[in-house]
């Protein structure tokens, strides 16, 4: 999700249902503004001294590469993206993709949203991202238009078995409205998961290396020295 702050997103109707249900991490914060450098930091554990979001090529690698090379199944699903992953559209922004950006092409493992339904349905990937358009994530829209995207999407991925199962769903915000503290909502969503609010300071780094630990790969760049979501969280 997108540029809002914590207080703005935990205040619409189902983010707040959801909180109340699950794990929020309530000391969370993005590392730089603007999108770009937050989506290569929840990837790879660097942001590449990056500090604007035009395009830039980056050497192979990632979270994506890390997955494929350890035989992990994954799916990135970009809501709006056309044939060609490096083409912004109305809808879909690469910065808002980082898998675009690791040795400059599109993995075969970046779809459009629209094929996400079909693989909740079985089999389902053991990692997913989805990154919404540029309305549903909050970026040009109300934080209420991305509430309602949020509405529609998560009730029907925890009815599947892969949510059900023993699996986890990390809901987070880029950054927020341009502050200094880049205060995020980060929530964790997770079966037999009681409300739990913690306060101990996280950032994407912690996200990524939550991730990785999950998954069992080794950590990269700076998630190696993150804390990763515990304390109840997952």
């Amino acid at each position: 999700m997108e540029n809002h702050s914590f207080d703005e997103a935990i205040s619409q109707p189902y983010t707040a249902q959801l909180a109340s249900r699950y794990a929020i991490a309530s000391n969370y914060h993005a590392v730089a503004h603007p999108s770009l450098p937050n989506y290569l930091a929840l990837t790879s554990g660097s942001s590449w001294g990056t500090a604007d979001d035009d395009y830039h090529r980056l050497p192979p690698g990632g979270l994506g590469s890390q997955m494929t090379r350890a035989g992990v199944s994954w799916r990135a699903y970009m809501e709006g993206m056309g044939a060609n992953c490096l083409s912004n559209n109305s809808r879909y922004a690469v910065k808002h993709n980082p898998f675009a950006y690791y040795g400059g092409a599109c993995p075969a493992n970046v779809v459009p949203l629209s094929e996400l339904q079909g693989d909740l349905a079985g089999p389902t990937p053991r990692f997913v991202w989805i990154t919404p358009d540029l309305c549903h994530d909050g970026h040009d829209c109300s934080a209420a238009a991305a509430d309602d995207f949020l509405s529609s999407l998560v009730p029907g991925i925890l009815a599947t078995p892969a949510w059900q199962q023993g699996g986890l769903l990390l809901i987070t915000w880029d950054e927020d409205d341009g502050s200094a503290s880049n205060h995020v909502l980060t929530l964790v969503v997770a079966p037999g998961l009681t409300r739990h609010v913690t306060d101990r300071p996280y950032d994407h780094y912690s996200l990524l290396a939550t991730v990785e630990d999950r998954l069992s790969l080794p950590r990269l760049g700076r998630a190696a020295q993150a804390s990763p979501l515990t304390g109840g969280l997952s």
